[in-house]
């Protein structure tokens, strides 16, 4: 099911409906999923590609999907409402625990001085994954401006604006207040447009 969602989401890119994890019913207004594989399954070729961007190795994003995916079963009997803020905040926490893991490995492969001298910011500084497979220029450019914002900033951009959930639900996901919230969507938006304004 993920490598088929990796493929999904190289096709879909940033085409998929912001809200796909709520069906529509006969009547043309959105029910909640009838079940949470069908939640799961709506929702990932999108958590895909948040994983992707905040670990920038397609791998482990499929290893952080896999696990937000499985933990979440154990919270099966929640009602459907709380399952989009729990899945986001999962993953958040999963991304950011690999990111952790990682930098504290690598530390230990640097000599002695330079491990003292340098910190390593793993946020910024690795080339876009995306080119490698994805030969849409705007998904790369954005996918690339996106990698440069500070991770709290491209959490809230990307739960805000390509997840399109409110401000609350935001919040919770990212276990910060509303305002905070407001403040990286602002500081994000605005690097954006000045990283995006000669491609415009």
């Amino acid at each position: 099911m993920l490598r088929d969602m990796t493929r999904d989401a190289d096709e879909a890119a940033l085409a998929l409906p912001a809200a796909a994890e709520a069906r529509v019913g006969p009547d043309g207004t959105a029910r909640a999923p009838a079940s949470l594989e069908e939640f799961l399954a709506g929702i990932g070729p999108r958590a895909f590609r948040f994983a992707e961007l905040g670990l920038r190795q397609r791998d482990d994003a499929l290893d952080a999907v896999q696990d937000a995916m499985m933990k979440m079963l154990a919270y099966r009997e929640r009602p459907a409402a709380e399952w989009t803020p729990l899945f986001w905040s999962i993953l958040r926490s999963r991304i950011v625990d690999l990111q952790r893991r990682r930098a504290f490995r690598l530390r230990w492969l640097l000599p002695a001085p330079e491990r003292e001298e340098s910190a390593l910011d793993w946020a910024d500084d690795a080339p876009d994954p995306a080119r490698a497979f994805d030969g849409r220029e705007a998904y790369a450019r954005l996918a690339d401006a996106l990698a440069a914002l500070p991770r709290r900033q491209r959490e809230a951009f990307s739960l805000r604006v390509l997840e399109d959930l409110d401000v609350a639900t935001t919040a919770r996901a990212m276990g910060c207040s509303e305002g905070a919230v407001k403040t990286h969507l602002s500081r994000a938006r605005e690097a954006l447009q000045r990283q995006l304004e000669d491609w415009r």
